[in-house]
């Protein structure tokens, strides 16, 4: 692997994070009235009719899927999309925002363990430095701000959610690596697996709410740049980067999403909060500034 299609995959992670960053502002600005777990299956199965045209085109790669790829890509999909991002938001009914994004920060940390045992990915000093100062940063951002949590169900929710998340970066990064599925397969059997369960799962404990057209609209918007596209391009740069080099460009999130609410709904950032952030952009660049050289 070159220093140059290392540095494009970085970059095409950033992208992608950006787009994901840019759901939670429209989300939050033009969708605060769905209810969030109806607009997360509804979201993700349409995503999946976006990336639908993409499987059918590679057809004869999916009906050469063996029954391990069947397996691995069915629970890749459950655990991924149905329990991560369902359990998210069912966190989010016991819990408070601030407690739920610290909890997830420390995906990073736990994706690179998983990573080194399981995928047998190591991790220099550098980038171990790196991760304690984003954390260090992370806790001086949310520290300040955070309550003790009363609810041991949302705390058992959110852990619960950042366990699998990190099991599914890990996942993610395994089956990509070694680049014998096309990630369009990857990601178009995947996420229809999980939005299938998540969609139905809504459907039988909460239902499908009516929805305006402008919602529909801008649910096609996220669902097919945000999402379908965002995550195809996410797979592709699993095939470069590590599990862990990949969980702590999303952990950027929390600095862009900072970024894009104070320019467009007008939230503000503290002092220490700024400080915070630039402590955690240094810790994400020491992370990615000089890889270990690896095979593939």
């Amino acid at each position: 692997m070159t220093h140059t299609s290392r540095g494009k995959a970085i970059l095409q992670a950033l992208f992608v994070t950006l787009l994901w960053s840019s759901s939670i502002i429209l989300v939050k600005k033009y969708l605060a009235d769905v209810p969030p777990l109806a607009f997360t299956g509804i979201r993700y199965m349409l995503a999946f009719l976006f990336l639908l045209p993409g499987l059918i085109k590679r057809k004869d790669e999916v009906r050469q899927l063996s029954a391990f790829d069947w397996r691995y890509l069915v629970i890749l999909g459950l655990v991924y999309y149905t329990i991560t991002q369902g359990g998210q938001f069912m966190a989010l009914a016991h819990l408070d925002a601030i407690t739920m994004s610290l909890l997830l920060s420390f995906t990073g940390p736990m994706v690179a363990l998983l990573g080194l045992i399981f995928l047998k990915e190591p991790v220099s000093r550098l980038q171990w430095g790196g991760m304690a100062i984003f954390l260090a940063g992370v806790l001086v951002y949310f520290l300040p701000v955070t309550t003790i949590p009363k609810s041991v169900l949302g705390v058992s929710l959110a852990l619960l959610t950042t366990v699998s998340n990190s099991v599914a970066a890990v996942m993610g990064r395994g089956v990509n690596r070694g680049q014998r599925l096309d990630p369009m397969v990857v990601t178009g059997v995947s996420m229809g697996i999980g939005a299938v369960a998540l969609l139905a799962g809504v459907a039988v404990f909460q239902g499908i709410p009516p929805l305006s057209q402008r919602t529909w609209l801008l649910l096609v918007l996220i669902a097919g740049l945000n999402t379908a596209f965002a995550f195809w391009v996410w797979n592709h740069t699993l095939r470069l980067l590590t599990a862990m080099e990949s969980s702590m460009i999303n952990n950027s999130m929390l600095v862009q999403i900072t970024l894009l609410a104070w320019l467009f709904l007008g939230e503000s950032i503290s002092p220490l909060g700024l400080i915070g952030l630039v402590i955690a952009v240094v810790g994400l660049f020491l992370v990615n500034w000089k890889p270990v050289k690896r095979q593939g």
